[in-house]
């Protein structure tokens, strides 16, 4: 089986996920549609909130990060898909025009009792811009095994 498997995906394992420069339009779009506040849809209204000026909705940021996780690690991979996670953080406002560099961190694993042919891969997702974090947060990725458990 080719492909990035559970096995692959032992705690410490990092990907460097690439870099998304914040296209405006794009961001409006999916503000308007998804997550229409003021300050996600008003210049003024951006300027006159604590964010500082129009800003991505974090939806949008943690969008931008799982494409990227699906073109450098899902695609081609075993995965089974997500049961969730437990943490999600927005420290920083994603602004347009912003180059956003995305990675994760593999940060535990281990075998599914009920499916030995499936593994359980603890992983945090990161967007940094500039040094400066932007974007956290953990959840769980079901993945195949080469082995047959």
């Amino acid at each position: 089986m080719g492909g990035i498997a559970y096995e692959d995906l032992t705690p410490g394992t990092t990907f460097d996920l690439g870099e998304v420069t914040v296209d405006h339009a794009e961001m409006l779009a999916f503000n308007e549609r998804f997550d229409p506040q003021p300050f996600h849809l008003d210049e003024e209204a951006g300027r006159n909130s604590v964010l500082g000026g129009l800003c991505a909705s974090g939806w949008f940021t943690a969008s931008l990060w799982m494409r990227t996780y699906v073109d450098h690690v899902l695609n081609g991979s075993t995965s089974q898909g997500s049961p969730g996670g437990n943490e999600l953080a927005w420290p920083a406002p994603v602004y347009p025009g912003d180059v956003l560099r995305f990675g994760m961190e593999v940060t535990g694993q281990r075998r599914s009792r009920s499916k030995p042919n499936l593994g359980l891969v603890e992983i945090t997702g990161t967007a940094d811009r500039d040094g400066e974090r932007v974007l956290r947060f953990s959840f769980v990725g079901m993945f195949g095994t080469r082995e047959q458990g």
